[in-house]
């Protein structure tokens, strides 16, 4: 199993001009102190909406890729969205941190999700895969979309970094400038 923030620093690494939104919690908080970007959309209290807004995104931007960076939790809160995901075939990887737990509300045990990638298949994604550690990530073929990655995450062992600075309104602002230049997508990215 992996360090979340490992996980989440390759995956920003790997997919650095996608457009990528976070669940709400420590996962966006995690990102954010990883490394902010332009191109990153927090959800600092919408849980269970990462993936309907990252659908809502790429069907607007369809020359876009979307990263949607799921907890287990907030997964469970949304299953709904996977048929729609499908149906629509957008350029978006689902990623799914799934540590069993509730950890920005306490550490409360999740539900039990059975296979979060099978979930995805039946409900008609192109791939979905689940990994355990960086090599297994690394090594994913993540052309057919839309995709479902869940990764298997230790229990988180470090304190949550700082929260989001900017205010949702200011988030919004700045995502949409970033929208609307194309160009704009390449710079910091690293």
């Amino acid at each position: 199993m992996l360090d979340i923030r490992d996980a989440l620093g390759a995956l920003l690494e790997r997919e650095s001009t996608a457009l990528t939104v976070t669940t709400c919690g420590y996962i966006t908080r995690d990102v954010y102190n990883i490394r902010d970007r332009a191109n990153h959309f927090y959800l600092v209290g919408s849980m269970g909406m990462a993936a309907p807004i990252g659908l809502g995104i790429a069907l607007a931007h369809p020359d876009r890729r979307v990263l949607v960076l799921d907890g287990d939790g907030s997964f469970a809160m949304n299953p709904g969205c996977l048929p729609m995901i499908a149906e629509h075939r957008p350029d978006l990887v689902h990623v799914v941190l799934d540590n069993g737990a509730h950890e920005s509300t306490g550490g409360q045990r999740t539900v039990a999700l059975g296979d979060p990638a099978a979930m995805a298949l039946a409900a008609g994604y192109a791939a979905a895969h689940t990994v355990d550690d960086l090599d297994q990530l690394a090594a994913l073929d993540l052309t057919g979309t839309p995709t479902l990655v869940r990764i298997r995450c230790k229990p988180r062992s470090h304190p949550a970094g700082q929260r989001v600075q900017q205010t949702p309104q200011q988030l919004v602002e700045r995502f949409r400038a970033q929208l609307a230049d194309p160009a704009a997508h390449l710079e910091g990215a690293v």
